[in-house]
C-alpha cells in the first residue's frame, strides 16, 4: 500500500524539550496551550500515528508523515472518586491543621484540606 498518496496523512514535526513541546501539522504550529500531551505510535508497514490530547512532555523529536487523531479526555470524576475514597480522614485533618499556611478566617480549614488534597494528588 502506497501511503505517500494517502490523503489522510499529514506532515508532522514535534520538537519536545523537558515539559514543553512545539508541534506543527502541515507547517502550521499548534497552540501549545491547546494540548496536554501527545503520543506517537508506529507499526511496521503502516505510517506512524500521532494522538493529540487536548488541554506537559519528555525530550523527543519526531518528523514525518503520520495519521493524526484527537483523543477524548476521560471524565475526571471516576479517578477523583478512587483517589478521594483512599484518603484517611484523620490523616487529612492532621495534615491540614499542621500546615504553615493554615489561616484563621472563615473556611480556612477547608481551604487547607483542599490544598493538601491537591498536593497529595500531585505527589507532593
Amino acid at each position: 500500500m502506497d501511503h505517500n498518496n494517502d490523503e489522510n496523512l499529514h506532515r508532522v514535526r514535534i520538537t519536545a524539550r523537558g515539559g514543553k513541546a512545539a508541534i506543527e501539522i502541515d507547517g502550521q504550529r499548534v497552540d501549545p496551550g491547546a494540548l496536554s500531551g501527545h503520543t506517537v505510535t508506529h507499526r511496521e508497514g503502516e505510517p506512524p500515528q500521532v494522538v493529540l490530547y487536548p488541554g506537559d512532555y519528555a525530550e523527543s523529536t519526531f518528523e514525518g508523515l503520520t495519521r493524526i487523531s484527537l483523543a477524548d479526555m476521560p471524565a475526571p470524576g471516576p479517578a477523583a472518586a478512587v483517589f478521594l475514597s483512599a484518603i484517611d480522614a484523620e490523616e487529612l485533618e492532621r495534615s491540614a491543621l499542621a500546615r504553615p499556611d493554615l489561616g484563621t478566617g472563615p473556611h480556612s480549614l477547608t481551604q487547607a484540606m483542599l490544598t493538601q488534597l491537591v498536593e497529595w494528588a500531585s505527589g507532593l
